[in-house]
């Protein structure tokens, strides 16, 4: 069975820091890039980061460009978002996805349709 699980959301003041993993089982972890989403109620899900199979390419929105690092460890297949200077704004549910291949093409990795499995989602809240 293929399943992403997401852990290390929470609650953090403005200009802290979080760390999000995303534990994959049931597929060969390292054949895939893996994407992280995020989401509020009302709004459309929003591309976050991507990393490539190998880990040595990756693409990162503009909203978080700087302010967030992807990685990932193939041995114990999961991915991690390193999230720093966190603003209210970055409020929201994140989600890890398996991509349907094992690059990140640019900004077309920002696309839902890219992506063929979802993790369940980790809440953010980002406040004072």
């Amino acid at each position: 069975q293929v399943q992403l699980v997401e852990s290390g959301g929470g609650l953090v003041q403005p200009g802290g820091s979080l760390r999000l993993s995303c534990a994959a089982s049931g597929f060969t972890f390292d054949y895939y890039a893996i994407g992280w989403f995020r989401q509020v109620p009302g709004k459309e899900r929003e591309g976050v980061s991507c990393i490539t199979d190998n880990g040595r390419y990756t693409y990162y929105g503009d909203s978080v460009e700087g302010r967030f690092t992807i990685s990932r460890d193939n041995g114990k297949d999961t991915v991690y978002l390193q999230m720093n200077n966190l603003e209210p704004e970055d409020t929201a549910v994140y989600y890890c996805a398996r991509h349907r291949g094992s690059y990140c093409e640019g900004s077309r990795s920002a696309r839902p349709a890219a992506y063929d499995t979802w993790g369940q989602g980790t809440q953010v809240t980002v406040s004072s």
